[in-house]
């Protein structure tokens, strides 16, 4: 793991001068639908965005409107699934309040280094809801920016409503994520390699704010704009360190803390994102950028699913090790707040990150034990999950179905000797502590979704939607997915593997 040491001199820690009233939450009109808009981030320095408006479609509607975030947020969910909602989702109206943005990022792309931005998403603002918890509210896909480049700022109608289904199961699932409020239909064609019907999503998450945001600062900003940054995401997410005695470690150590229970809650259900650019890892801890993503069926830690990474970068079983890869991005570009000795900062830098393969391993070692029904420690129990996994990758078991029917009451009668040699390791293993059998069977069916948004269901899904304009099995699939833990003779296709005989499923990215 390498640390960048171009920062030259800097100074020292301070705080920053625009570090009042960043965050304070002034009081503001209500919109007759309930949107309530502040946005703190224009007040950072204007070099981390630029002033941009949607740019107004043909013919707006709605796809599919999310009726339960809406009134998660305060909005009025009846006015809003309507033309009104349409309008607004697509980018023809502005709710009063808002104030649209394109943000200003970099990134490192499979490695490599890249300015970049908003080159088709607005960010309208913050909306207030009425806990007081602040969420940005995106539109993705609604436009050229000036951070489009040569793209055409533009989204089509399959990778909009996979988002939509992907960020919803992974919210049943209770991992943090970006969520979708709706998917508006723009009745213009979007050219890729045929024309496709465009879309616009509006993606809900606690902020925008990105490794490749502090990447852009480092690149592009001086000291001031960097500690700006640095402070407002500091008061933002973690606002327990309000009283840091070093705000930018205290930042680093929250982010690093955060990702390395996200990335352990995405090996656990066998999530695999497709595209961990840094410009891709939020530092609220929320999943985001939900591109080439997909969940894996038959256990294997070399699954990749993403056409376009054809080395594997973002494999199942690389996402942690990509994970601190980004982190260590991150850290580099804090530097200067850490320490003005550079060989102190990088010292703590390097203190904090090797913490996240320790974090990593204790999320994921918590959630497999739950996964096979332990509540207590014993010294033998990594070796036995990992001879668990060792053998369903060598037969091919599929991972979300193999947890599910782990019974410690009944060995399969289909079961090989290797599996019948391990269940009886576990029995033992499960006798050690003093829950009973069928309370360990409880834990394990609260741990192990019987229903995950399987990639062939998805792509059912789609097709009818895209091609022939019929959302029926959309929305059985997103009312399965919503109660992933339930199992029901109505549901039960849901549980099904790929068909024998079907193609490896291949994702893109969907720009």
């Amino acid at each position: 793991m390498r640390l960048l040491k171009n920062h030259g001199s800097a100074s020292a820690r301070g705080e920053s001068p625009l570090k009042k009233d960043m965050l304070e939450n002034p009081t503001l009109d209500l919109h007759p639908a309930g949107w309530r808009f502040d946005h703190s981030y224009k007040r950072l320095p204007e070099i981390f965005y630029s002033e941009a408006n949607p740019v107004a479609v043909r013919e707006p509607g709605l796809a599919i409107f999310n009726d339960a975030l809406a009134r998660t947020l305060g909005l009025d969910a009846d006015r809003l699934d309507s033309s009104e909602g349409a309008a607004i989702f697509a980018g023809n109206a502005i709710p009063d309040g808002a104030s649209p943005i394109a943000q200003a990022y970099a990134g490192h792309q499979f490695g490599h280094f890249t300015m970049l931005g908003d080159g088709r998403a607005i960010l309208l603002g913050e909306h207030l809801a009425p806990d007081g918890c602040r969420f940005d509210i995106q539109l993705k896909g609604s436009g050229r920016t000036p951070f489009s480049r040569r793209g055409d700022g533009r989204a089509t109608l399959g990778p909009m409503l996979r988002e939509y289904i992907i960020s919803e199961a992974m919210h049943a699932l209770g991992i943090p994520t970006t969520r979708s409020l709706a998917v508006a239909t723009t009745g213009e064609g979007v050219i890729r390699e045929t024309e496709l019907p465009g879309a616009v999503l509006t993606r809900v998450a606690a902020s925008h704010i990105r490794v490749g945001t502090f990447e852009f600062a480092a690149a592009r900003g001086g000291l001031e704009e960097l500690r700006a940054l640095a402070e407002h995401t500091r008061l933002r997410h973690f606002p327990e360190t309000a009283d840091a005695e070093n705000p930018a470690l205290a930042l680093l150590e929250g982010v690093i803390e955060l990702q390395s229970a996200l990335i352990a809650q995405w090996v656990l259900v066998g999530f695999i994102h497709g595209v961990m650019n840094t410009d891709n890892m939020a530092l609220s801890g929320e999943t985001i950028d939900y591109g080439p993503c997909a969940f894996m069926d038959v256990y294997d830690p070399t699954t990749v699913f993403s056409s376009i990474d054809r080395q594997g970068r973002y494999a199942y079983g690389n996402q942690a090790a990509i994970a601190q890869w980004n982190l260590t991005r991150l850290a580099e570009s804090l530097l200067p707040l850490l320490n003005p000795d550079e060989s102190h900062a990088v010292e703590l830098a390097q203190e904090a990150l090797a913490k996240f393969s320790v974090r990593f391993e204790f999320h994921w070692l918590e959630g497999m034990k739950k996964k096979i029904g332990l509540f207590t420690n014993e010294s033998g129990d990594v070796e036995l999950i990992k001879s668990l996994l060792e053998w369903m990758q060598r037969t091919r078991a599929d991972y979300t179905n193999a947890l599910r029917d782990l019974d410690p009451q009944c060995v399969p009668t289909n079961a090989d000797a290797d599996f019948c040699e391990w269940h009886a390791q576990w029995l033992s293993r499960l006798s050690l502590q003093p829950q009973s059998l069928v309370e360990a069977k409880k834990l394990m069916q609260r741990h192990n979704p019987a229903i995950i948004p399987r990639n062939h269901k998805v792509e059912e899904a789609l097709d009818a939607a895209v091609e022939r304009g019929d959302y029926a099995p959309l929305k059985r699939l997103l009312a399965a997915i919503s109660k992933p833990y339930d199992e029901t003779t109505a549901n039960a296709d849901f549980r099904l593997p790929r068909p024998v005989g079907a193609s490896e499923y291949r994702t893109f990215c969907g720009t």
